[in-house]
């Protein structure tokens, strides 16, 4: 345990509403609110925080990332510190991208002179013990006793369980609703009611910081239900379940993340209609996982989406309306297959 309390009179913890939030954002803020501090997130991003990342980073940097910066710059006078955790892989299967690893120290380079840091260093993820020891540590540099800082964080992991377990749920109930409309449609069709419109189901199989961010992937996600496609979100689907699908797919294949949305993939394909990936330019590990995926996922479509950070959506907007025509037409039996 560490024995200084350096950042005991950190009061307000700030936490940007990018990367990881989106994935361990209620696991972040039930922690730190069980131990007595106001948490503050950054507002939902917008081109002014997205233009303000891409200005305080380096141009290698991924369209993610900057956008992380630009919310951390936006957090600067508005809290005591901000909580940048560090991902590390150790774990070959359920690592993450090197950008979670190297956070901590981006940030407390870029804002030396601007803001507080305060971190943990999280060594697996997906091991209840492996957090816990992180985010105790991190505690008692606050200033919180061993007792308090395990009652929390066991009110933060089943904040974040029930919280997962409840979008699981929701993807789980929209691919059975897809499944029975489908049938009945067709049971229409067969009685010759030519009047019935088959469902469409879509998903959208992304990084839950692209998918659920409405200024990265909104115009993909909009277009979709615009035109009448339900939406399932890879990301969302039940991360234990899809964690050992995935093995089906690759046994060596070292991201947890990419790991969970391939095996989503695999335990949806049968009741969907399509694939729509979207990755932020330019993610290495997507660069290498939607290839994959594109290659080795047989039998249904998919549209693979790069956005990046020009601010114009008409291009992504026609390709998906396209894609979305392409799959009604074969629903009326445009095309065969051998």
């Amino acid at each position: 345990m560490p024995q200084t309390t350096d950042w005991a009179d950190v009061q307000v913890v700030g936490i940007p509403r990018a990367l990881l939030f989106y994935r361990f954002g209620v696991l972040w803020t039930t922690f730190f609110e069980s131990i007595g501090r106001t948490v503050v997130v950054s507002d939902p991003t917008d081109k002014a925080i997205a233009d303000e990342g891409d200005r305080l980073s380096v141009d290698e940097c991924c369209l993610a990332s900057k956008v992380f910066v630009g919310h951390v710059e936006s957090l600067v006078g508005r809290c005591d510190a901000v909580f940048v955790p560090c991902y590390p892989t150790s774990d070959h299967r359920s690592g993450f991208c090197t950008k979670f690893q190297s956070a901590t120290d981006m940030v407390r380079n870029t804002f030396r002179d601007k803001l507080r840091v305060i971190s943990c260093e999280v060594q697996n993820a997906r091991k209840a013990k492996d957090v816990r020891r992180a985010f105790c540590d991190m505690a008692a540099r606050m200033g919180v006793t061993p007792k308090d800082a395990r009652t929390a964080f066991k009110a933060a992991w089943d904040a974040q369980r029930a919280h997962d377990e409840a979008l699981a749920s929701a993807q789980e109930r929209t691919l059975r609703r897809l499944v029975d409309e489908r049938r009945a449609a067709d049971a229409a069709a067969v009685a010759g009611d030519d009047a019935v419109v088959r469902p469409l189901g879509i998903l959208v199989v992304a990084h839950p910081y692209i998918s659920h961010d409405p200024y990265l992937s909104g115009a993909v996600i909009d277009s979709l239900e615009e035109m009448g496609a339900t939406v399932v979100y890879a990301d969302a689907m039940d991360h234990e379940r899809a964690y050992k699908k995935s093995f089906e797919f690759s046994g060596t294949m070292p991201w947890l993340i990419n790991r969970e949305l391939i095996g989503s993939i695999l335990l949806a394909q049968d009741s969907i209609d399509g694939i729509v990936l979207i990755s932020a330019f330019p993610c290495g590990p997507d660069s290498m996982t939607d290839d994959a995926i594109m290659r080795c996922i047989q039998g249904t479509p998919i549209l693979n989406l790069m956005i990046d950070a020009q601010s114009g959506t008409a291009g992504v907007e026609t390709r998906v309306e396209s894609f979305v025509d392409i799959l009604r037409f074969q629903q009326k039996g445009g095309y065969t297959h051998e």
